[in-house]
């Protein structure tokens, strides 16, 4: 079974050593116990909307950049655990992006443009 919390937990752990910040850090910042706050990295405890923000703020990290990457994390498990099920050995797996004109991106000259991830993707309203 896969576990949203443990995954939420995942992706934060990452975005802090990312910035290399401690857990005494973070949690200060965020005004939450350390205890408290290693348990939601850990997928022990599920963590409140508002606990996120308040996280999210002591990571100068968008809530919504953070439940993108978890929804990708979510996506790549469920694939690996449907195809354990179906004992298949499956492709190599890359989230599918749509289309986009890069041109339509602000002006940007397309060689200046690169998407690594879908997180790197932002939400573009067609013209």
């Amino acid at each position: 079974m896969i576990l949203l919390r443990r995954l939420l937990g995942d992706v934060l752990r990452r975005q802090r050593q990312r910035q290399g910040r401690t857990l005494r850090e973070v949690s200060s910042s965020a005004r939450v116990s350390l205890g408290y706050l290693s348990e939601v990295e850990r997928g022990q405890k599920e963590a409140s909307s508002e606990l996120l923000s308040s996280i999210c703020d002591a990571l100068d990290v968008r809530m919504s950049e953070l439940m993108r990457e978890v929804s990708d994390e979510l996506a790549l498990a469920e694939l690996a655990a449907s195809a354990a099920a179906s004992d298949t050995v499956p492709a190599p797996v890359r989230p599918k992006l749509n289309s986009v004109s890069v041109t339509s991106l602000a002006g940007v000259p397309e060689d200046r443009v690169t998407i690594k991830s879908p997180a790197d993707v932002v939400d573009v309203v067609a013209a």
